[in-house]
């Protein structure tokens, strides 16, 4: 039976492990002059060589030639010794543990009385590598502390981790007694001439985009990337293309993506819905579709921004290139955040393809983000112009046959006095027959409404969970617009649960948080008011708190801090609340 690539290609010594060479070389050198510590923690990303270091550790360690000086705190590599701790096999003097099952205190005492029994031989080391070693207990650290601090002659502890901070929490003095050396992420191009080294070797031909499309996949680990390889050549001939490579690992067409952003680019709203629709029937996988349009559009803002995309083909920086003026740097970097904002609760939403479509749409209408710092530098002038930020424009309604008539001249006019475009904004709404429109205070007329609070459109009287779905970021948007901000936080990190017949609806936190729980409970009869605008049959709001401990509290985040600003801003001067609300307008960074 064949040996996966990953195993197969393992490094055999410090000078092959791709990257690290901090690391690498700290340790040979440790070897060369025999100045080896007694304990060791390695923490990183996954598939990043950590285990395989501490393998090699423990080869340059008992290795048969240790000492020669051609080596120079190498491993030979094809000694017994060598070849049976590369391999994995038993070893009387190393010892590899997985800290997930054997996590408690129990098997911490027991590798503790073992490690009191001398090496094999005179000049070799007893290595212990404890992988996933955040999993241990504050117990099994406890019974680790004293071996730890001292230990028996030529006896090496190495410990592995993804998550360092879990062994800071749990066993702080732990920390002090090892040296810890942090693992960097391995960068695409690394990791495509790594693969183009060890195929060269198996004789398999193929081709740069395929490569380059299994480094952006592996994200970072190198035994990602090599488990990938494997599993795409595992359905071909023995070639690698880029068709085969998408085909493998069910990822979406580039092509897709440029479809997109044409569409995007169009603001075509509509054919959104189809565009998806092709997707289902594609097989495509949301948050893998997901994560490849945060790509594409990162991509599109370097291009804009007159950068170069990294990892990207030049078929695609070609066509990326083409499109650098169909969209603001503005606007990609909007739809970047509200990317990053909606992924968390995507992956565990049940609706996903209803907040896809909704997020596509949100980006088909999106209008250019106009700077606040330039609109109250013209407030603070008193009528002065606003000249250095555009002012977004609408598009135009469609008319009987379908087509879009001309902007309005005040929309495509260089910016006037913003209070001017408030104005304008205003009786164009009349004139459409809109809601009643609402003049600034000092020229509206007493027989229009003022201000009326943010409202959700209207639906059903008794909604589904889909349909709450739909108006979420409404509603977030309506109460933080009611100056209730660590609600409407809250209430972003929380989904529709479940709808009653009688109207009751039940709001869940995605994750533990007593303080976002305490502050939807406490504004949950004003939520109950919002839906109610669009759902008459709403009658009372419940808030269900998420299973499992709530963490503590947290700090205070950018996003709330600026929501926060934005808030107080509108509540000191009605004029500047109007005119965010007209221009749709956003707090710039």
């Amino acid at each position: 039976m064949a040996l996966a690539l990953a195993r197969k290609y393992r490094p055999k010594s410090f000078a092959d492990v791709a990257v690290q060479s901090h690391v690498a070389a700290t340790l040979k050198g440790a070897i060369a002059r025999n100045r080896v510590a007694h304990g060791y923690l390695l923490c990183g990303p996954r598939g990043v060589g950590k285990t395989t270091l501490a393998r090699v550790l423990a080869m340059a360690l008992n290795c048969e030639r240790r000492g020669d000086a051609a080596l120079d705190g190498e491993p030979c590599g094809v000694c017994a010794s060598c070849t049976r701790i590369w391999s994995g096999a038993s070893s009387l003097d190393v010892v590899e543990i997985d800290a997930a099952s054997n996590r408690g205190v129990d098997d911490a005492r027991e590798l503790r009385e073992r490690a009191m029994y001398a090496p094999s031989g005179d000049e070799r080391y007893k290595v212990y590598i404890v992988d996933e070693a955040h999993m241990l207990t504050r117990e099994a650290w406890n019974a680790l502390l004293k071996i730890l601090e001292e230990p028996p002659p030529r006896v090496v502890f190495v410990f592995a981790t993804t998550e360092p901070q879990k062994i800071g929490q749990m066993a702080a003095p732990v920390l002090s007694r090892l040296q810890r050396f942090d693992f960097k992420r391995i960068g695409p191009a690394d990791i495509r001439a790594r693969l183009d080294r060890v195929l060269a070797a198996e004789g398999v031909t193929h081709g740069e985009d395929a490569l380059a499309m299994i480094a952006r996949a592996a994200d970072g680990s190198m035994r990602d990337a090599l488990s990938l390889t494997d599993q795409v050549l595992s359905m071909g001939d023995g070639t690698l293309t880029a068709e085969r490579v998408r085909e493998a690992l069910g990822l979406v067409p580039e092509d897709e993506f440029l479809a997109l952003l044409d569409l995007l680019a169009a603001r075509a709203a509509g054919d959104v819905f189809a565009f998806v629709a092709r997707l289902v029937d594609a097989g495509i996988d949301f948050g893998q579709f997901l994560t490849g349009l945060a790509d594409m559009i990162r991509a599109q803002l370097a291009v804009t921004l007159g950068g170069a995309p990294p990892g990207v083909s030049d078929r695609v920086r070609e066509a990326l290139t083409q499109r650098a003026k169909a969209f603001a740097a503005g606007d990609l970097l909007r739809m970047l955040t509200a990317i990053t904002e909606l992924e968390p609760r995507f992956r565990k939403s049940g609706q996903q393809q209803l907040l896809l479509e909704a997020l596509l749409v949100r980006f088909a209408l999106i209008d250019h983000t106009v700077s606040l710092e330039a609109m109250l530098r013209g407030m603070g002038g008193g009528g002065a112009t606003v000249t250095d930020a555009p002012v977004p424009r609408r598009a135009a309604p469609a008319d009987a046959s379908g087509s879009r008539s001309a902007s309005p001249p005040a929309a495509d006019a260089p910016a006037t006095d913003w209070r001017s475009v408030v104005r304008d904004a205003d009786r164009r709404a009349a004139e459409r027959g809109d809601a009643a429109p609402l003049l600034l205070e000092e020229e509206a007329p007493e027989t229009l409404p003022k201000h009326r609070g943010a409202t959700l459109p209207p639906g059903p009287p008794i909604p589904d969970v889909s349909h709450v779905v739909e108006r979420w970021d409404a509603l977030v948007a309506a109460l933080r617009g009611n100056g209730k901000t660590m609600a409407a936080t809250a209430l972003a990190s929380a989904s529709p649960i479940a709808v009653t017949g009688r109207g009751e609806i039940t709001i869940g936190l995605d994750e533990p948080n007593a303080i976002y729980e305490k502050a939807l409970d406490a504004q949950k009869g004003e939520i109950a008011e919002l839906l109610q605008t669009a759902f008459a049959g709403v009658t009372r709001v419940t808030v269900r708190p998420a299973e499992g401990k709530a963490s503590a509290p947290v700090r205070l985040t950018d996003e709330m801090v600026r929501t926060e600003r934005l808030t107080a801003m509108r509540r000191k001067d009605p004029v500047l609340d109007r005119a965010i609300e007209v221009l749709d307008l956003d707090l710039a960074d």
